[in-house]
C-alpha cells in the first residue's frame, strides 16, 4: 500500500514514515474497498451478478483506482448482456493503468472484429426496437423481436426480463417462469427476476386451486374392485321401468326432427358456408399479395442495407488505425474524462493532450462535436497547462538545461499563444542552444506579437547581436 500524499511505500504505522501524513483513515478505506472487492469475487463465482455489481460499485466508491474490481465489473456486465457499460469500464481502466492490465485483451477480445462490432449494435438496436413495439403497444412484434435477441444472445438479462413481463401482461404464466428461470441460472441473486417469479408462483397457485375437484358424495355410489378396475354403481337411484313406448315415440320425433333439418335448414346453411370460404379464400390472396409485396421491398432494403454496410466497415477499418480518426478520438474522451475527474492533476492531463493529433482535430473530416469538445478542452486548460509546462521550462533553462527547456516551452507556447514569457524564454532557449535561425525566427514572433514592449526591445537588441 502506497501513501496518497507522497507515494512511499506504508508501513504498519497510522502515518507515513516518509511524509509524515496521517493515514489511518486512508488504510481503513482501502481496507474496507478490498474487503467488497472480495464479497463482489465471491458472489460472482457463484453467479449472483447482481449482488456482485453492487459490491464492486461499493468498492470502486471507496477506492476508484481499485483496477482489479473494475476489470470484474467489466466482466459482470459483460456476462450479463451489457457490452456497453463493460467497455466503458475497461477503457476508464486502461486509462487508469495504461501498462500491463488485461483490460486491453478484453477490449481487444470485443472490437478485434468489425463482424462482431455490428452484431453487438444490431442486438441494441433490436433491443431498442422491442421497447419502441412495447410503448407502441405491439407487443406480438416486441416478443417477436426479443427472442431475435435472445437467439443471438442468451445471456442478455435484460432481454429475459422484459420478455418475461410481456408473458406475465398476457397471462402465459408458464413461459413467463421459464424465462425468468433461465434469467436466474445466468444472475441467480436479480432482485427484479425474483420479485416477477414470486408473482408468477402466486398467479400458477391461484390457478390451480381455481380448478375445483369434482364431488363425489359416497353416500350416491357405491365403488368395488373387479379384476384391475374400479367399478362405481350408484345407488338411491329409481330403476327405470320396463315400458318402451316413449323410447319409440322419442326416435320417431328426432327422425323427423333430423328430416326437416337435411331438406330445409341444412342447404342454405351449406350455401353460406361456401360463400364465407369463398369471401375468406379472396382475403388471403389479397393478404399473401401484400405480404409478396413487402418481402419483395424488405429484400431490396436488405441488399442496399449490405452494400452500406460493406462500405461502413471499410470506412471504419480504415479510421481505426493508430493514426485514426478513433485513436485520436480516443485520446480525446481519455483526456477529457481526465479533466473531469482529476482536473488538478496537470501532469497526466497534460500528457493525455499531448497525445490528441492536433491536425486530425483540426481537419474537416473530424465530427463537430469532436471538434468542438477539443476547442472547449483547450480553452478551460490551456492556460494552466501553458502555465504549467511554462514553470518546467524555465526551471530547465535557468539550470541550462537547454533541451528540456525547448521542450517545455514549445508546449507553453502551443497551449497559450498569447503567453509573452513564455515566448521570449524560447527564444533565449535558442540562442543559449546555439540554434540562431530559430532564435531570430522566435525574437521576431516577440516583436510581432508584443510591440512597443520591454520584450520586443530586448528581442530586437538581441536579433542585432546575432545577426553581427
Amino acid at each position: 500500500m502506497q501513501c496518497y500524499n507522497c507515494g512511499a511505500q506504508l508501513t504498519e504505522k497510522d502515518f507515513c514514515t516518509n511524509c509524515g501524513a496521517d493515514v489511518s483513515t486512508f488504510k481503513k478505506l482501502i481496507s474496507f474497498s478490498n474487503y467488497y472487492y472480495n464479497q463482489g469475487l465471491e458472489k460472482a463465482q457463484v453467479r449472483d451478478l447482481s449482488g456482485a455489481v453492487e459490491s464492486l460499485k461499493l468498492c470502486l466508491k471507496l477506492n476508484k483506482y481499485h483496477i482489479e474490481a473494475r476489470n470484474l465489473l467489466g466482466l459482470v456486465y459483460f456476462e450479463t448482456g451489457e457490452t456497453v457499460a463493460a467497455l466503458s469500464e475497461w477503457v476508464i481502466s486502461k486509462n487508469l493503468r495504461p501498462e500491463k492490465n488485461v483490460a486491453d485483451d478484453y477490449i481487444d477480445a470485443v472490437q478485434k472484429s468489425p463482424a462482431q462490432q455490428e452484431a453487438l449494435a444490431q442486438r441494441s438496436r433490436k433491443y431498442n426496437q422491442a421497447l419502441a413495439y412495447c410503448l407502441q403497444d405491439s407487443k406480438d412484434l416486441a416478443v417477436i423481436q426479443l427472442k431475435k435477441v435472445l437467439s443471438d444472445s442468451p445471456n442478455f438479462v435484460q432481454a429475459h426480463l422484459l420478455l418475461a413481463l410481456l408473458y406475465i401482461d398476457r397471462g402465459d404464466w408458464e413461459k413467463a417462469k421459464k424465462e425468468l428461470n433461465r434469467c436466474l441460472k445466468i444472475d441467480r441473486g436479480n432482485t427484479m427476476a425474483l420479485r416477477y417469479m414470486k408473482e408468477v408462483e402466486g398467479a400458477l397457485k391461484v390457478e390451480e386451486d381455481g380448478k375445483l375437484p369434482r364431488r363425489q358424495n359416497r353416500e350416491d355410489a357405491i365403488k368395488y374392485q373387479s379384476g384391475n378396475e374400479t367399478i362405481i354403481q350408484p345407488v338411491n337411484r329409481l330403476e327405470p321401468k320396463k315400458n318402451t313406448g316413449w323410447l319409440w315415440a322419442l326416435l320417431g320425433g328426432a327422425a323427423a326432427g333430423l328430416a326437416v333439418s337435411w331438406f330445409l335448414i341444412l342447404p342454405a346453411r351449406v350455401q353460406s358456408a361456401k360463400a364465407q370460404l369463398n369471401n375468406n379464400l379472396v382475403s388471403v390472396g389479397e393478404e399473401v399479395d401484400r405480404k409478396n409485396a413487402q418481402i419483395d421491398s424488405l429484400t431490396q432494403q436488405v441488399e442496399s442495407l449490405t452494400r452500406e454496410n460493406a462500405d461502413l466497415s471499410a470506412q471504419t477499418e480504415a479510421l481505426a488505425g493508430t493514426d485514426g480518426q478513433m485513436s485520436t478520438v480516443e485520446a480525446l474522451l481519455n483526456a477529457a474524462y481526465l479533466y473531469i475527474e482529476t482536473p488538478e492533476d496537470t501532469e497526466a492531463l497534460s500528457e493525455a493532450i499531448d497525445r490528441i493529433d492536433r491536425e486530425t482535430m483540426e481537419s474537416p473530416d473530424t465530427s463537430e462535436a469532436a471538434r468542438n469538445l477539443y476547442t472547449k478542452l483547450l480553452e478551460d486548460t490551456g492556460t494552466d497547462l501553458a502555465n504549467s509546462y511554462y514553470d518546467t521550462g524555465y526551471q530547465a533553462y535557468r539550470s541550462n538545461d537547454f533541451d528540456t527547456a525547448i521542450e517545455n516551452l514549445q508546449k507553453a507556447v502551443t497551449y497559450d499563444p498569447e503567453n509573452e514569457e513564455a515566448l521570449f524564454a524560447l527564444a533565449n532557449s535558442y540562442r543559449e542552444k546555439g540554434n540562431r535561425r530559430m532564435a531570430i525566427e522566435t525574437y521576431e514572433q516577440v516583436i510581432e506579437l508584443f510591440p512597443d514592449t520591454e520584450k520586443a526591445r530586448q528581442s530586437q537588441n538581441y536579433i542585432d547581436d546575432l545577426q553581427e
